[in-house]
């Protein structure tokens, strides 16, 4: 039974195979509400994320030739990133806020695109993939506020630029050890 599964069985008495088993963030009513995840044991959650941004080989150059007008891309976004994983609980509606323990950025830049991957840590009653899907999408799209000048056609759209595959890589639960 999945954590989310059985935070909801607790929570409302829904047994496995019952339709509500699937929702878990409806009540029997219907009414939308958060998890309650207290009787659960705190664990350590490790969860990555990844996505990347496609962009012009001349805006490429100018990322790595620190050259865009704003300032240094990576590093904005970087602080973009850590800082969209601390308030995630403050912009995904039913998402706990939990003691992010840390948090890893890691860029790839290529001929193309800048790939992005978040991984976060904590140490709690729920998982942190949703803190690592936010730092990706909003590290990149800090690095599109950064080279929007860039990237704009003649028409003032942009038809080269795209955020793409989005997506978990990695998700750990470990039980936590006397010790901690």
């Amino acid at each position: 039974m999945s954590d989310e599964r059985e935070a909801a069985e607790s929570a409302d008495g829904v047994t496995a195979g019952d339709a509500a088993d699937e929702l878990t963030h409806t009540d029997a009513s219907g009414e939308v509400r958060m998890v309650d995840v207290g009787a659960k044991p705190d664990t350590s959650r490790r969860a990555v994320a990844r996505g990347e941004i496609r962009l012009t080989p001349s805006t490429i150059a100018a990322v790595e030739a620190d050259e865009v007008g704003k300032g240094d891309v990576l590093a904005t976004a970087r602080i973009g990133a850590v800082q969209a994983v601390k308030h995630t609980w403050e912009t995904i509606p039913m998402c706990h806020q939990i003691p992010i323990t840390n948090v890893d950025t890691e860029f790839a830049v290529g001929d193309d695109r800048i790939e992005l991957t978040v991984a976060v840590e904590t140490t709690g009653k729920t998982g942190c993939e949703m803190e690592a899907l936010e730092g990706v999408t909003t590290g990149l799209n800090v690095v599109w506020d950064m080279v929007k000048a860039a990237e704009k056609d003649a028409d003032g759209g942009y038809p080269d630029t795209r955020i793409s595959d989005v997506e978990v890589v990695e998700k750990e639960k470990r039980a936590l050890d006397g010790g901690d």
